[in-house]
C-alpha cells in the first residue's frame, strides 16, 4: 500500500522510480476511470495521426502504378516534405499540448485572470494544492457572477490563439523555402542534376509545398485541441480530407493523367479542407482573438519550443540522412525503402496516439500537483505501449509479405522490401516505448531533457549509419535505425528510471 504525503507524494518503503513501469501491471487493460480517459484520447487521435501516412501510402499506390523511378521520386520528396514540417511544426504541437492542458486546468478550477495565472506556470508555479485553484486577481468580482458568465462565454486559452499565429507564420516560411530550395534540397537526397528521378520529384515537392500552410496551421490546432482533450475533432477532419485526398488521387493521376502532378494537387487540397474544419470547430470553442500581445505568451512558446526545435533537428536528420543514403544506392532501392518506411511510421504512429493521451492527462495532474494520479497514468501508458508493440510486431511481420505488391510489382524492388520486413516488425515493441515515453515526459514539461538526450543518441545514431550503411548497405541503414530507436526508448527510460527532473517525487518511495 501507498500512503500520499501532504505534497501529493508517497512513503511506500518498497518501492523504487523503476517500478513505476511495472504498477499495477495486471491492470493494464482494466476499464477504470483511467482506462477510459485513456481510450477516450487515445483511439482518436491514434487514428487520426495514422490518417496522414495512410493517405501517403495510398499516394504511394498509385504512383507505384505508374513505374519505379516514378515511385521513388514521389518517396523522396515525401521524405523531405515531411522532415520539413516535422521541424517546423512538432515543437510548437508538443508545446501547445502541454500549454493548453494546464491552462484548461486553471481555467477550469475557478474563474480568474488567465494571463495571471499563466504567468505562475511560465514561472513555475502550479495550482496550490489545498484549494486546486490559484488566488483570484480580482477579489472583488462577484464569483456567481463570474461563473454564469464562464458557463456562456468560449474558453479563454492564450496558447490556443499563440498556435495559430506561430503555425500560420511557419507555413509560410516553409512553403516559399520548399518551393525556392526543391532542387538543392533533393540534390542532398541523393536525387543529383543528372537523376532520372530529378523532374518527377521536383515537380511534386513544389505542388505538395503550396499546402505547407494548411498543414502547419491544421497541426497547430490539433495541438490545442489535444491540450483540451478532444481528439475525435482532429480524427473527423483528418478521415474527412484524407478520403477527399483517395477520391481525388486516381481522378488527377489517370483521368487527367497528371501522375505524380495529380497526386501532389489531391493532398494539397485535401490539407485545405482539414485546416478549414479544424478552424471553424476551434473558433466555436474558443476565444482566438487576443487581447494584448503580453496575453500570447510568445516568450513561454519560444523558450521551451527552441528547446524541442534541437530535439526534432536531431531526430529530423536521422531518418532524412536514412533516406538520403537509400537514393544514394538506387532508384530500386529508394523504391523499396520508401514503401518500409511509410509502413513502420504509420503503424509506429499507433503508439503516439497514447502519448498523446498520456501527455495530456499528465500535463493537467501536473499542474494540479497530483502526482497520484501522474504516476497511474505512466504506468498504464507504457504499458499499453508495450502491448501494442508487440501485437503489431506480429500483424507486419506477417502481414507485410502478402500487402507488398499492393506498392509494386516490381520484382526486385519487391525482394528489397522483404528484406526490409524483419526490421519494421521487429522494431514495433521498440518504437511504441519511444514514442510514449515521449509523451509522458512532454507532460511533465520535461522538455530540456528530451532536448539534450536526443542529441546523444542522434550523434551515436548517425555515426552507426555511416558505418553500417557502407559495410552493410541497405541491411545497414534498416540495423542503424533499430539501433537508433533503442537509444531513444533507453532514453526516456533513464529519466523516469532514475527518478530526476520532474520525476524526482518517485525517490520520496523510499
Amino acid at each position: 500500500m501507498t500512503d500520499k504525503l501532504e505534497d501529493g507524494t508517497f512513503s511506500d518503503n518498497r518501492s523504487t522510480p523503476v517500478s513505476i513501469c511495472f504498477k499495477d501491471l495486471r491492470s493494464v487493460f482494466k476499464l477504470d476511470e483511467l482506462g477510459m480517459e485513456i481510450a477516450r484520447i487515445a483511439f482518436p487521435a491514434a487514428l487520426a495521426l495514422t490518417a496522414d501516412p495512410i493517405a501517403s501510402l495510398v499516394d504511394t499506390a498509385f504512383i507505384g502504378q505508374i513505374g519505379p523511378i516514378e515511385l521513388a521520386a514521389v518517396g523522396v520528396s515525401i521524405a523531405l516534405f515531411n522532415q520539413v514540417s516535422r521541424i517546423a511544426i512538432f515543437p510548437l504541437v508538443s508545446v501547445t499540448t502541454s500549454f493548453v492542458a494546464e491552462e484548461d486546468t486553471i481555467t477550469d478550477a475557478g474563474p480568474h485572470d488567465t494571463i495571471k495565472e499563466i504567468e505562475t506556470l511560465e514561472n513555475g508555479l502550479t495550482l496550490d494544492s489545498e484549494k486546486n485553484m490559484l488566488i483570484p486577481l480580482n477579489e472583488q468580482t462577484s464569483k456567481s457572477f463570474d461563473i454564469a458568465k464562464d458557463e456562456q462565454r468560449k474558453k479563454n486559452i492564450p496558447s490556443a490563439s499563440s498556435a495559430l499565429i506561430i503555425g500560420g507564420v511557419l507555413g509560410i516560411i516553409q512553403a516559399v523555402f520548399l518551393i525556392l530550395a526543391a532542387k538543392p534540397l533533393l540534390s542532398f537526397m541523393g536525387v543529383k542534376s543528372d537523376s532520372e528521378m530529378l523532374y518527377p520529384a521536383q515537380e511534386y515537392l513544389k505542388l505538395r509545398s503550396l499546402g505547407a500552410p494548411a498543414v502547419l496551421l491544421s497541426l497547430a490546432m490539433q495541438g490545442v485541441f489535444r491540450g483540451l482533450k478532444d481528439t475525435k475533432t482532429p480524427l473527423f477532419a483528418t478521415v474527412f480530407g484524407d478520403v477527399a485526398n483517395i477520391v481525388l488521387d486516381p481522378i488527377f493521376i489517370f483521368v487527367f493523367k497528371m501522375e505524380v502532378r495529380g497526386a501532389a494537387i489531391a493532398h494539397v487540397i485535401s490539407q485545405y479542407l482539414i485546416s478549414g474544419i479544424l478552424f471553424w470547430r476551434l473558433k466555436e470553442q474558443v476565444d482566438l482573438i487576443p487581447p494584448t500581445l503580453k496575453y500570447l505568451q510568445f516568450g513561454r512558446f519560444l523558450k521551451n519550443g527552441f528547446l524541442l526545435l534541437t530535439r526534432v533537428i536531431a531526430v529530423t536528420f536521422c531518418v532524412t540522412l536514412a533516406a538520403s543514403m537509400a537514393a544514394r544506392m538506387g532508384s530500386t532501392e529508394m523504391a523499396a525503402f520508401q514503401v518500409c518506411l511509410q509502413v513502420w511510421l504509420a503503424t509506429s504512429l499507433l503508439a503516439d496516439g497514447l502519448a498523446v493521451a498520456g501527455q495530456a492527462i499528465l500535463a493537467s495532474a501536473f499542474a494540479r500537483n497530483d502526482y497520484d494520479w501522474a504516476t497511474l497514468t505512466a504506468s498504464r501508458v507504457l504499458q499499453l505501449g508495450l502491448a501494442l508493440g508487440l501485437v503489431l510486431a506480429l500483424f507486419l511481420g506477417f502481414g507485410l509479405h502478402f500487402g507488398a505488391r499492393i506498392f509494386t510489382k516490381d520484382a526486385e524492388v519487391l525482394r528489397l522490401i522483404g528484406v526490409g520486413i524483419p526490421f519494421v516488425a521487429a522494431t514495433q515493441p521498440i518504437n511504441a516505448l519511444a514514442f510514449v515515453f515521449d509523451g509522458v515526459n512532454f507532460g511533465a514539461s520535461d522538455f530540456a531533457y528530451s532536448a539534450f538526450s536526443m542529441v546523444i543518441v542522434a550523434i551515436i545514431s548517425i555515426i552507426a549509419l555511416f558505418i553500417l550503411s557502407s559495410s552493410n548497405g541497405y541491411v545497414g541503414i534498416w540495423i542503424a535505425l533499430t539501433i537508433y530507436m533503442s537509444l531513444r526508448a533507453l532514453a526516456g527510460f533513464w529519466r523516469i528510471g532514475t527518478g530526476t527532473g520532474p520525476w524526482k517525487f518517485l525517490r520520496r518511495y523510499s
